[in-house]
């Protein structure tokens, strides 16, 4: 029987000299986080050396700056990030009430004095930034701020869910109780009766309920 050989040819590149290593591109570094770019930030501080430092820092971070100064009766909400002087009617100047922020809040202490951790924590500020300032600390600042505001508005979002779904069961409890006692129905029966209506009027069940509970107390 005939033995056929095949000859595998293998196809490199230039040979390395014998002991180097392949460079590699050192990676490219990004002067923030992408997270952190085009946010619209006002900077409500005095224009001192410390005041320039923390907007030139903020521009480096590739953010979009309103400098505000002097301090507005009320701290404006139409922008991601707020960096204001903490001062001791801060609290009152703020348009929003604690807990449901319109804006992230960076307070930016001057470090003259002792620090009024009382006046701090009626601010409810996101974050604090203290004079003199460091790249490091005004991105640490922007970027704990910015975090802590979205961690708070998702645990509002879902506060809420929560709160249309109670109100969701008990607008289905009531209607499934007057349909028991109006139509003498079981339980299961005006449970299905809700259901089946909510789907040939593709709406949600709570909708039909809080419709079976209006149109008692209307004719009540």
């Amino acid at each position: 029987m005939e033995t056929r050989r095949c000859t595998i040819i293998r196809t490199v590149g230039p040979a390395m000299p014998r002991g180097e290593r392949p460079q590699q591109k050192p990676a490219r570094k990004s002067p923030s986080s992408p997270q952190l770019w085009d946010l619209k930030i006002a900077v409500i501080v005095a224009r001192d050396d410390d005041g320039e430092r923390l907007i030139r820092e903020l521009q480096r971070l590739r953010c979009g700056i309103k400098h505000i100064w002097p301090m507005p009766p009320q701290i404006p909400a139409q922008f991601d990030v707020v960096f204001c002087a903490l001062s001791s009617d801060l609290p009152q100047r703020l348009p929003w009430i604690p807990g449901e922020p319109a804006a992230a809040l960076v307070v930016v202490d001057n470090g003259e004095g002792p620090l009024d951790l009382g006046l701090l924590h009626n601010c409810a500020a996101h974050s604090i930034l203290h004079y003199p300032t460091t790249p490091r600390s005004v991105e640490t600042a922007l970027s704990l701020a910015r975090g802590h505001f979205l961690y708070e508005r998702r645990l509002r979002g879902r506060i809420e869910k929560l709160d249309e779904s109670l109100r969701t069961m008990r607008s289905v409890e009531r209607a499934k109780s007057l349909l028991i006692r109006i139509r003498d129905m079981t339980e299961e029966e005006a449970y299905n009766y809700l259901r089946k209506q909510a789907m040939e009027r593709r709406v949600t069940i709570g909708v039909v309920a809080k419709a079976v509970v209006d149109s008692f107390e209307l004719l009540s």
